[in-house]
């Protein structure tokens, strides 16, 4: 199995993992975790997630966990985007700020999806607070990722992205406002919240606070 995940040929991997995860065996747990942390491939890292998660959760947590603090962004990331598949909220404790706050977007933008998987009905609220410290980081696709995080919480992320569209960083502010916009009509489209949430935040604060006002009503 060991030889066959780390093949040349990218088709051979993927035919290991799917062997893998169709005959579960707790002997390919550390074979299966350490090739998701350098797989190339985004559909054969899929594939040993699957694998993953047809074992035994109180064997696959565990050594999951351990990932979580490698050294190696690759395999924090993909170490989160398992737990998010087999969604057991137990690991609801390992999604900690730092790792939110990861330097590594791509390991921040999966901790932000797996978060909204997981998070307890009762800290929903305070994820978000977290979360709205995030905005205005990275290119789109990070700012997209967070923002659709934020709107995946619901009516809980209101209050602080309300506060955050306040920022004094324009970035910040308007990042805010986009994603009140895409909450509030999903069929908006990121790239028009933006340039919408631009507009907003040049109105300067009140004038701002006042439009968006003015939507919400018009949505009620």
């Amino acid at each position: 199995m060991a030889d066959a995940l780390s093949a040349e040929d990218p088709s051979v991997r993927l035919q290991a993992a799917l062997a893998a995860g169709s005959h579960p065996d707790p002997g390919f747990l550390e074979t299966l975790v350490e090739r998701c942390a350098v797989e190339p491939d985004f559909f054969v890292r899929d594939m040993l997630s699957w694998a993953l998660t047809r074992l035994p959760p109180e064997i696959t947590l565990p050594r999951i966990r351990r990932e979580l603090g490698s050294g190696r962004p690759a395999a924090r990331a993909q170490a989160l985007h398992t737990l998010s598949k087999i969604g057991d909220r137990s690991a609801w404790a390992w999604i900690t700020r730092d790792i939110l706050r990861d330097a590594d977007d791509e390991v921040a933008r999966t901790a932000w999806r797996v978060a909204v998987v997981l998070v307890p009905e009762d800290e929903v609220k305070e994820l978000a607070r977290e979360l709205v410290t995030q905005l205005g980081r990275g290119a789109r696709e990070v700012r997209l990722s967070l923002s659709q995080a934020l709107v995946a919480l619901g009516e809980a992320a209101e209050p602080a992205l309300a506060t955050a569209g306040a920022h004094p960083d324009p970035a910040v502010a308007a990042h805010a406002h986009a994603t009140l916009l895409l909450r509030q009509d999903p069929e908006t489209g990121f790239d028009a919240a933006v340039e919408e949430a631009k507009r907003l935040v040049a109105l300067g604060p009140e004038r701002a606070a006042a439009a968006a006002e003015a939507v919400e009503g018009v949505e009620c």
